[in-house]
């Protein structure tokens, strides 16, 4: 059986993550590669970067799909003398296309959003974001846990079932309080804050926590508890991932849903294992 065309693996991604439901400022879509050639290998990555590439191209994939946009913003020139261009240039001499899926795969039903809620273990949820028009499409979710615990054991869940990290799990909260119900956002959330207040939800697991806004939360959040020595009840808690992590998750998702809409046997996905997470290292004082 022929395999089949880089053009119709594009419209298989398109339907699993409408370019038309990302956000207005984002890029996805297909960055690079001949409609016209076959595809029979797909590497799925969260990062288009030099590490990636090299798996891609050591492996023979012709397709590589990732998260993360390789040009969020226009350039002017894709020379092999910018480290971006490079990689442009390196994926099409060794036949690979580039095709990226960002906030539609944030949103999709089994996207980003879901895979990250599965992990830890997210029942009866619903986006934390709905779109108007499309009730299991939006960002993030919200739910209950699978049953009652303490903050301390949920984030060690969340440590344990997402990749190892240089920045691990960061906490904010009591670590004995109990938690019942959650949100979580893959990526950077903290611009979500409002909308995981009005959920009324126990604890918010998410990416990229800055301290102003981090501090301002639970400050309001002891605040309107009763004080301090209410802090117990002074929700939501945060449990901060790295970037990376929250959602590598997705990506066997949509290794799994591409090829079970294409041809039985034609195309061979596979999901890159690397961390390219930035940070290599974290140290703490010796006194």
């Amino acid at each position: 059986m022929s395999a089949p065309t880089l053009a119709e693996v594009v419209t298989v991604l398109d339907e699993l993550y409408p370019p038309g439901t990302a956000e207005g400022w984002d890029a996805v879509g297909l960055v690079a590669g001949d409609p016209a050639r076959e595809v029979r290998k797909v590497l799925f990555a969260v990062d288009p970067v030099a590490a990636v590439v090299d798996e891609a191209v050591e492996w023979g994939a012709d397709l590589l799909v990732t998260h993360h946009p390789l040009f969020l913003k226009g350039v002017h020139s894709v020379a092999a003398t910018t480290f971006k261009g490079s990689v442009v240039h390196r994926l099409l001499a060794a036949g690979c296309a580039l095709h990226v899926a960002h906030t539609n795969a944030d949103a999709a039903p089994r996207g980003v959003a879901d895979a990250l809620a599965d992990l830890v273990g997210l029942t009866d949820r619903r986006p934390l974001v709905a779109r108007v028009d499309d009730v299991e499409r939006g960002i993030g979710r919200t739910g209950r846990l699978e049953s009652a615990t303490t903050l301390r054991q949920f984030a060690r869940r969340v440590a344990d079932v997402l990749p190892v990290t240089a920045q691990g799990v960061r906490v904010a909260g009591d670590l004995d309080a109990e938690v019942t119900t959650a949100a979580v956002v893959g990526g950077s959330g903290d611009s979500l804050f409002d909308a995981v207040r009005a959920a009324s939800v126990d604890v918010y697991v998410t990416a990229d926590l800055r301290h102003h806004p981090a501090s301002e939360l639970r400050e309001r959040a002891e605040f309107e508890a009763g004080g301090r020595d209410a802090s117990r009840g002074a929700t939501p808690y945060l449990v901060d991932v790295a970037h990376f992590a929250s959602e590598w998750p997705w990506l066997a998702y949509a290794a799994a849903d591409l090829a079970a809409r294409l041809p039985d046997g034609t195309v061979t996905t596979r999901v890159s294992t690397l961390v390219t997470d930035p940070w290599s290292a974290r140290i703490g004082a010796e006194r």
